[in-house]
């Protein structure tokens, strides 16, 4: 195996590693047994590979080279044992850094499996379709997460925390133009670097792209003689 095919399946497995984690701990915080966990972790770390692929009209890689999902189970397992076996590490104080963990992991994949997505399109004929690398590369991306927080109940990151797809865009638009001129290995360091860079900035600095937040629902109502109706309410209730 060559020294460039070598160091692309390490590039590979570590984003594998990072987003299957992620799952993993997304899954433990909803308190899902150590299937659903485990379910979770391989979902993250090869869904979005596996959408890419279908759109490609190709079997998805996971299936031919199984060493990613063996790779995502034992990724995922490691800390559900870890928590499992330490009781200690469930108390709330350590919430944030499980936090922190779970964001730092989905951002390195995000990263990784962004770039790794433009790779595969170029290796697929499509080098000279730039709208479309870049749609592979998102896609590939924010797959996987999308589907975990689907699958776990949660509003999907994509849509609500630092602009997480505008940074896997970025990312994928970054490691086209650099592949052009430089080729793979720079191109997957140079877009998962870029992609990485952005979410740990728009964390920091809370970049979000603007949204409309409606206010809730007054439920302290008053009637026309402005008495607090909801007052009234409890009192009846209490009768």
């Amino acid at each position: 195996m060559e020294l460039q095919t070598w160091i692309v399946l390490i590039i590979e497995l570590i984003g594998t590693v990072a987003f299957s984690v992620s799952g993993a701990m997304v899954g433990m915080h909803r308190q899902m047994d150590i299937f659903g966990v485990i379910v979770l972790g391989v979902v993250t770390a090869v869904g979005g590979g596996m959408m890419r692929d279908v759109f490609l009209g190709q079997i998805p890689g996971a299936f031919i080279r199984p060493v990613y999902v063996e790779t995502a189970v034992v990724s995922a397992v490691i800390p559900f044992v870890l928590l499992y076996a330490n009781k200690r590490l469930l108390h709330s104080r350590y919430q944030m850094l499980y936090t922190k963990i779970i964001f730092l992991m989905d951002s390195l994949g995000l990263g990784i499996f962004t770039a790794m997505g433009v790779s595969t399109g170029v290796a697929a004929g499509y080098e000279d379709n730039m709208f479309f690398l870049c749609f592979l590369g998102t896609l590939t991306g924010v797959g996987g997460g999308l589907l975990r927080d689907m699958m776990a109940g949660v509003p999907p990151y994509i849509f609500v925390k630092h602009v997480y797809a505008c940074a896997s865009i970025t990312g994928a638009v970054c490691s086209v133009l650099v592949y052009h001129r430089y080729g793979q290995i720079l191109s997957l360091i140079a877009g998962t670097a870029v992609t990485l860079l952005i979410r740990l900035a728009a964390a920091h600095y809370r970049w979000n792209l603007p949204c409309v937040r409606l206010e809730k629902e007054d439920t302290t109502g008053t009637d026309a003689s402005g008495t607090d109706t909801s007052e009234a309410d409890r009192k009846i209730k209490d009768r």
